[in-house]
Parts: C-alpha cells; structure tokens; sequence
C-alpha cells in the first residue's frame, strides 16, 4: 500500500470505545478510549480539554488528532472526556460548568475509569483551561506526569504548583511564542518560581490554540510519556486508515 500524508483528518487503526465516566457527585460524562489495535499500551494519556464556554471539548483539534494517531504511532492508550456540562458530537456530560471547582471531580472519575481498567503509566494532558485542572486536581499517585499545552494559569495558584514540585513528577510545559494569556517570559518566570523541574518548551510562532503545530505537539507529548519512542512521529502512513469529518458542537 502506498504510503500517504497524515493529515488533520486523517484516523490511523485503534481499538476505539465510547465509554462513560461517573463522578462521585452522579453524574455521567461522555468519553472515548482509544487503545493500540494489536497490542498492550506503553503508556496511557488522559486529555482535559480547553474552556468549554469558549469552544473547548473532547473533540478540541490537538486531542482528536491524539486519539486519532497516537494508539497507533507510539502505542498509547488515550482517553478523552467532556467535563460537566460540556457537549461535542459524541454527546453532552451531564451538570453545568463550575469554573474549575466541581471539575475536580471529573478529573477523579477519569483517573479512577484508569485504574479499573487497570491502563498503565498515566500522564495528563492539559490545554489551557485543562493545565488549570491538571495542576489543581491532578496531582495524584495515579499519575506520572503532566504535560501543559498553552498553560494560562488562570484558576491554578502558587499552592497548586508547590504540590506538583514536591511530588517530583515531571512536568513539561508547551509554551507558544505568541500567546496572549501566559507569553514565554512570564511562563518562564511563573512555573521557575512554582515548579523549578517544570521543562518549558516555546513553540516559534505558534497562537494559544497551536493551530498549524499540531504534529510538533504530538511530538512532544510522545517525548514526555514515552521517550522509548522515537520522534518526531512518522507524517506518512502505509496502512489501513479513514478520513474524518467532525461536527463541532456548541456547549
């Protein structure tokens, strides 16, 4: 088979599974776990998407294209969810949007569906408001690291970020070049004073929602959870694969 670009709506093979998260408050949320297709997991990533009162979903543009490409290329398992009261087109979680207060509880539920599970080798993955909940409520023995896409720092406080430095977990932090909610200097200055391990990584000309560097995030991420696997990860593939269109719903 000849060999094709990987595109942004390009799905690679995965065994793929709608599942629902239940939280201790009762509520259910919308997810997918996505696993190697022929195989066991290296590692395992949980994806908290960016503010669902500004578009921010499961079905986020860097976390489809993780659950789309990264069972496959670096045999991840990646679970992905909609918080509280959010919606995409796989369906809306019950409850309503509490400003990064009741989402500690989201957060709880996906940790635990990992451990029934029994997924090995946890990493968050925040975007933007999803740094916020890493870095307030993800803190756990459960987890290995996190890796922060475009972090605001805007619920998180100092206290959040003193308990990730004393557990030793590492964290890495994608910091675009222009973003307008935590530019480089001042991520530098915050996760320096905060978190003195965190590894800040600038991405050259990239906005707050890394539109046009996908790949090289995907990259990172791989590097931080499984640095066995080489990268950068292929940008062409020769195997079974499908395109894609998703229907971007409105919470």
């Amino acid at each position: 088979m000849d060999e094709v670009p990987i595109k942004a709506n390009t799905v690679l093979p995965a065994r793929r599974e709608a599942v629902t998260l239940r939280t201790e408050d009762g509520l259910s949320l919308v997810g997918e776990l996505s696993l190697p297709a022929a195989r066991d997991p290296r590692a395992t990533l949980v994806l908290l998407h960016p503010l669902p009162t500004r578009g921010g979903m499961m079905d986020s543009h860097l976390l489809r294209k993780a659950a789309w490409r990264l069972p496959a290329l670096a045999d991840l398992a990646v679970l992905r969810f909609n918080t509280r009261g959010t919606a995409s087109e796989a369906g809306r979680s019950e409850g309503a949007f509490d400003h990064a207060v009741g989402e500690r509880l989201d957060v709880a539920a996906a940790l635990a569906f990992t451990a029934e599970r029994g997924l090995p080798s946890v990493w968050l993955v925040g975007w933007s408001f999803g740094t916020d909940l890493t870095l307030m409520h993800g803190c756990d023995p459960r987890v290995e690291g996190a890796v922060l896409i475009s972090p605001p720092l805007r619920w998180s406080e100092a206290g959040h970020l003193r308990v990730w430095a004393r557990s030793d977990k590492p964290v890495v932090c994608l910091v675009p070049e222009h973003d307008t909610f935590l530019p480089p200097e001042r991520a530098r200055r915050r996760f320096g004073a905060g978190i003195p391990t965190a590894d800040v990584i600038v991405f050259p000309g990239a906005g707050h929602l890394m539109v046009g560097h996908a790949d090289e995030v995907l990259d990172a991420i791989v590097a931080a959870a499984v640095p066995e696997v080489p990268t950068p990860l292929p940008r062409t593939w020769s195997g079974p694969h499908e395109q894609r269109q998703v229907t971007i719903v409105a919470s």
